[in-house]
């Protein structure tokens, strides 16, 4: 199977390398536990193992590769623990992103993010996975970029390499997915009425349901 790669793209082969890998990574495409052989990987990408071995290192360091001596690459394993970690951080980070926004979202910001989240209920009604995952991202992205907070925003992209790649997994579960669209709605509310407080608890609680289904096994 051939990895295709978008070379129209204004970047080098390295970074488009190291791109297509990580999207198949946190997609789930490339499953935890993987081996990742360089010849294959650089044959199916039409590259040389170069930008390849690269890319690997790369992605070592945002620990979404693990490189074991004399044995090779491998995908990061997604633990329980590790989910819970991440989800503890992302709820806290989040709810002061929206206790920020809550005072800082402008009109024409809170008419773009209504129109994310009557986007993302046709997803949802649609049943479209990648449509649905696509646009829920889209909407947590505006929300962290309305606290105005670059140091805030910084943290929450680098944690959303880690969270991308187990709400995949969340996705599948279309009960839980109809239950996002009130939790939505219960924080952009909060953030028209300029009732920081509020949005900070929906959106604590909109993550920390998701770290309830953890706990519970349901995401294995």
């Amino acid at each position: 199977m051939k990895i295709n790669i978008n070379i129209q793209e204004h970047k080098s082969l390295r970074e488009l390398v190291y791109d297509r890998l990580h999207e198949l990574i946190v997609n789930g495409d490339i499953k935890p536990g993987t081996r990742l052989m360089e010849v294959d990987l650089a044959e199916k990408l039409g590259v040389s193992r170069t930008p390849v071995r690269e890319a690997i290192r790369k992605l070592e360091r945002e620990g979404l590769v693990i490189i074991k001596e004399r044995k090779g690459a491998y995908v990061s394993e997604i633990s329980i623990r590790s989910m819970i970690d991440i989800l503890e951080v992302q709820s806290n980070l989040e709810g002061l992103a929206a206790y920020l926004a809550a005072y800082r979202m402008d009109k024409s910001q809170q008419e773009e993010l209504f129109q994310i989240e009557k986007e993302f209920e046709k997803a949802v009604d649609g049943g479209d996975v990648n449509q649905i995952s696509k646009v829920d991202e889209e909407f947590h992205h505006r929300l962290v970029q309305s606290s105005e907070n670059a140091h805030l925003i910084h943290l929450l992209e680098q944690l959303n390499e880690h969270v991308i790649r187990f709400r995949y997994l969340y996705y599948q579960d279309i009960r839980r997915v109809e239950e996002m669209i009130p939790e939505h709605q219960s924080i952009l509310d909060a953030i028209v009425e300029s009732r920081a407080e509020k949005a900070r608890n929906a959106a604590y609680s909109h993550i920390d349901k998701l770290k309830d289904m953890v706990l519970r096994g349901e995401l294995q």
